[in-house]
């Protein structure tokens, strides 16, 4: 074997950030890729909808892609394919429920027909020219969860996907350590695994001891129950139903993402509920609310989610009823606890009863703790080393456990989004970075929304604007009508006369000065128009509202 011959392994999204998880895999002319996922908006992309990552590279090898091999069914890993199948339409592999979630979205976007699904189950393979891709059973909180094992002509690499080590799943399909730790006695040549949780000892506790929980609570409950979790967590579904029926509690379904992953669950037979225990909303009205358990999204704080509709009282079916009890079951993603506690609060203001994370054990944590890494590492003993998952504190944290078991600190590579690691059979560097980056989804609009209308959505919240309008007449160089004054979250303009009338006598003057000289330029009046209007401004109340001067002539 040549020297010259190495593998790419390229993060396009998800190193050092929560979300947009996607990762290329290059060796000569093909690239695998793993996972193709989203994330959400912070508080700076204002009118953002979703983050999708910037697959440049990938179109610009388009010829080379030869499919994308899913982990599972979280948006963070899935919730990007019916934007990137639209620039790159190639095959998909994953588990059953994986791609019954992805069907839904694609149909959605009316692109399924278009789109080529393969459906694989744990311990099959994918043979490519190059690669082998063997797909092998973990627990997570969703089920149909895989690590994927590339088989490469360089050797294998492990990549965990999401995981943790639950010995007592709720499926009863136990993750399968025997072929990871024959993979470790094979030789793994790179692993790459999950960091989300590094910082925690110890161990995660079963998604089993929850269930005892929920009964409890459910058992005593006096009124309705709401319970808000994350729509793809089936698991926890299911302990909520099985405890809703043993009360003999009716179940609701709300949330338009909660309605389609529990009915596709139903559908593939990952979720078992009598179906006359399954109620529509319209029909809670017919029983007491103490035979009601409604199951909701929104246990982020979402504002347009269920629960904080709820909430706010802009729920159009549910209200707040004396008696109801609130469970979020669920702990809040890195940067979501404002929205969270500010759903809570609202919901103790209004009455109700609440119980969260804080006070009872209603969620357990879907990705591995130290105890669970370190015995990953122990099985598979990999020559080197790449974190991934969670923020860029989880993938040093986990460079450090792995240094911690033994492993050399130039084995292990912290990479951030688009460098790439070379791998030969000599060697493993990072050799060079190629175009990568967030693309903004804005309503209908991919793209469309870059870092300067971002920065103007951004100026317009923090000072307003103020448009001024005015009528010219070109041929006798004079102002026929205005100016007008109109503002947008600057100032109130009723309570403001004074300024208002001095912004006008300022326009008039500035632009009487240009017309008694002959000019008539747009640009030159809206420039000296601008200019003048905020300094005054500035100077009166230390603010930069922007500016939109409008000339109408006649």
């Amino acid at each position: 074997m040549k020297n010259e011959e190495c593998i790419k392994v390229i993060p396009l999204g998800g190193l050092g950030e929560i979300g947009k998880n996607i990762t290329a895999f290059e060796y000569e002319d093909e690239i695998i890729v793993i996972d193709c996922g989203i994330s959400f908006p912070d508080e700076e992309m204002y009118g953002v909808d979703l983050v999708i990552p910037d697959i440049t590279y990938l179109k610009s090898n388009a010829e080379k892609v030869k499919g994308i091999f899913l982990t599972h069914g979280h948006e963070d890993h899935i919730g990007a394919l019916p934007y990137i199948l639209k620039q790159l339409n190639v095959p998909v592999y994953g588990t059953k429920l994986t791609l019954g979630i992805v069907e839904n979205k694609l149909k959605e976007h009316n692109i399924l027909s278009d789109c080529e699904l393969h459906n694989v189950n744990a311990g099959d393979i994918i043979e490519l020219k190059n690669f082998k891709i063997e797909f092998i059973r973990v627990t997570h909180s969703i089920a149909d969860s895989c690590a994927i094992a590339i088989h490469s002509p360089l050797g294998v690499i492990l990549h965990t996907g999401d995981f943790k080590i639950d010995f007592t799943p709720i499926d009863g399909l136990v993750m399968d350590l025997e072929r990871i730790s024959n993979l470790g006695k094979e030789g793994v040549m790179l692993l790459m695994a999950d960091s989300t949780n590094v910082e925690r000892e110890g161990h995660t506790i079963s998604e089993k001891a929850i269930g005892k929980t929920l009964t409890r609570i459910i058992s005593n409950a006096a009124g309705r129950v709401i319970v808000a979790t994350f729509a793809s967590n089936i698991h926890r579904m299911q302990q909520i139903a099985d405890a809703s029926v043993m009360n003999d509690r009716k179940i609701v379904f709300s949330g338009r993402s909660m309605e389609n992953i529990s009915k596709v669950a139903m559908d593939l037979g990952y979720l078992h509920i009598p179906e006359e225990y399954i109620i529509r909303m319209d029909d809670m009205q017919n029983y007491n609310n103490k035979n009601i358990t409604i199951i909701t999204t929104g246990s982020q704080g979402e504002p347009m989610a269920g629960l904080a509709r709820i909430a706010f009282s802009t729920h159009r079916k549910i209200t707040i009823e004396p008696e109801d009890l609130y469970i979020i079951s669920a702990s809040p993603i890195p940067g979501n606890e404002k929205l969270i506690s500010r759903v809570i609060n609202e919901l103790f203001k209004k009455g109700a009863e609440v119980i969260y994370e804080d006070l009872e054990e209603v969620h357990v944590s879907g990705h591995a703790y130290q105890e669970e890494l370190k015995l990953i590492h122990a099985l598979v003993h990999p020559k080197y080393f790449m974190p991934v998952h969670g923020e860029y504190r989880h993938i040093r944290q986990h460079a450090k456990l792995a240094q911690g078991l033994g492993m050399q600190g130039e084995n292990i590579f912290t990479m951030e989004t688009g460098q790439i690691l070379e791998i030969t059979v000599d060697e493993a560097k990072i050799a060079g970075k190629v175009h990568t980056g967030a693309v903004f989804v804005d309503g209908l609009g991919v793209g469309d929304v870059g870092s300067i209308v971002l920065r103007d959505r951004k100026h317009l919240a923090e000072d307003g604007m103020l448009t001024i309008v005015v009528t010219l007449e070109r041929q006798s160089y004079s102002i026929i009508a205005g100016p007008d004054i109109i503002t947008r979250g600057f100032i109130y303009a009723k309570e403001s006369d004074e300024l208002i009338n001095e912004v006008k006598e300022i326009v008039r003057t500035e632009l009487n000065k240009c017309l008694d000289n002959k000019v008539i330029e747009w640009y030159v009046l809206k420039s000296n128009m601008k200019k003048s209007v905020e300094r005054y401004l500035y100077k009166k109340t230390n603010r930069r509202p922007t500016i939109f001067p409008i000339i109408m002539e006649i």
